[in-house]
């Protein structure tokens, strides 16, 4: 089991090009998902592969956090990580959930002390649980391919080398090496969704489908990331294609949109909201949108989310590739003052980075 775990870590880090020698950042709360993935990266430092050091946020969300990070600090210098390192945050649940606003504080931690310390990966513990959670909860929000393709492997600096290993294997890796994990009890805590699931949703399923459930969810995870990935660079090609900058505006030609199969235009229409600084839009939004394409009824403008609206050009507005006339979607962030009159629209060269329904995060 101990070499099955060590092995997954050595694929992860060859596999994302991680360069010998450098140093790796292991993010451990002192659970046992993480503490395992800890004990078994400070194999990879003894045996001189890779520097080593962990970070341990503290979110000061429960009583007694700091002396958790602190035990768990204790526990990842004695494997000989170094540095080990514990930085507190304060979690700002202001127009986001507890879960969401945890996550928002840890990643802006970890980034920054991958920063500070020249880190070329930051290792994290998810297991194939956890992805089999998290599909289950994209299927009960409705969500599409890219959310129920789960958690990525990798992106950027930030690898899951244990989506493969089921939790209890980390809980026997800890036992192993002699490990006193600490359990969080907000795992337990019903009033979480995905508490719900762990502890009483994938239970109820194995016991009434069979034990194989969690992994066929984390299977289907691994071939929808594959469809999503496909369908994103696809899209990204379009939109190249298709969009031109007006200013602070992007026009998307509505002919264009016309002709692409549904799963590439409201990836096309949800990138350009995307881009200009909005929110991934809902569905529902996506939609909303699409129907000014059939030319009936009102020319919106639709409203997106996070100050992107969207409006069908009306007859007489100057599009930059054609005749006045008909011919495009405008999205606009409502938040941004408008550019000059008489500025030139331009078209800027290249991909400007790959959608991912919810950029800047792992």
């Amino acid at each position: 089991m101990v070499a099955n775990a060590r092995n997954l870590l050595r694929h992860a880090l060859e596999a994302s090009g991680t360069p010998a020698g450098s140093l790796i950042l292991v993010a451990c709360s002192g659970g046992p998902d993480s503490l395992a993935l800890a004990s078994v990266a400070a194999h990879t430092a003894r045996s001189g592969e890779y520097r080593v050091g962990a970070v341990v946020v503290d979110h000061g969300l429960q009583p007694g956090s700091a002396a958790v990070a602190a035990q768990a600090a204790l526990a990842l210098t004695a494997m000989g990580l170094e540095p080990v390192g514990v930085r507190a945050v304060a979690v700002d649940g202001r127009g986001m959930g507890p879960e969401a606003a945890a996550r928002t504080a840890r990643f802006e931690a970890l980034d920054a002390a991958a920063t500070d310390l020249g880190a070329s990966a930051v290792l994290l513990g998810h297991t194939l649980d956890d992805q089999a959670e998290q599909v289950l909860l994209g299927l009960a929000r409705g969500s599409g391919t890219r959310s129920l393709a789960g958690m990525p492997a990798q992106r950027g600096l930030y690898l899951r080398p244990f989506l493969g290993l089921r939790r209890e294997e980390t809980v026997e890796i800890c036992r192993f090496e002699g490990l006193q994990p600490w359990y969080d009890p907000s795992n337990a805590d019903p009033s979480f969704a995905r508490s719900r699931v762990r502890t009483q949703v994938l239970p109820y399923l194995e016991d009434q489908l069979g034990p194989g459930v969690a992994r066929a969810l984390y299977r289907s995870s691994r071939i929808l990331a594959q469809d999503a990935d496909y369908l994103d660079q696809l899209s990204l090609t379009m939109y190249d294609d298709l969009h031109v900058a007006d200013g602070a505006d992007i026009l998307l030609a509505e002919d264009g949109l016309r002709s692409l199969p549904p799963s590439l235009r409201q990836r096309v229409l949800a990138l350009a909201a995307v881009r200009l600084g909005g929110e991934q839009p809902s569905f529902e939004r996506i939609r909303a949108a699409e129907t000014l394409l059939e030319r009936r009824g009102s020319a919106g403008p639709v409203q997106l989310g996070g100050g992107v609206s969207v409006h069908r050009q009306v007859r007489g507005k100057s599009v930059p590739q054609g005749d006045p006339s008909y011919g495009s979607l405008v999205f606009r962030n409502n938040r941004v003052l408008p550019p000059a009159v008489g500025a030139a629209p331009s078209k800027p060269s290249g991909a400007i980075g790959g959608f991912t329904g919810r950029p800047g995060r792992p």
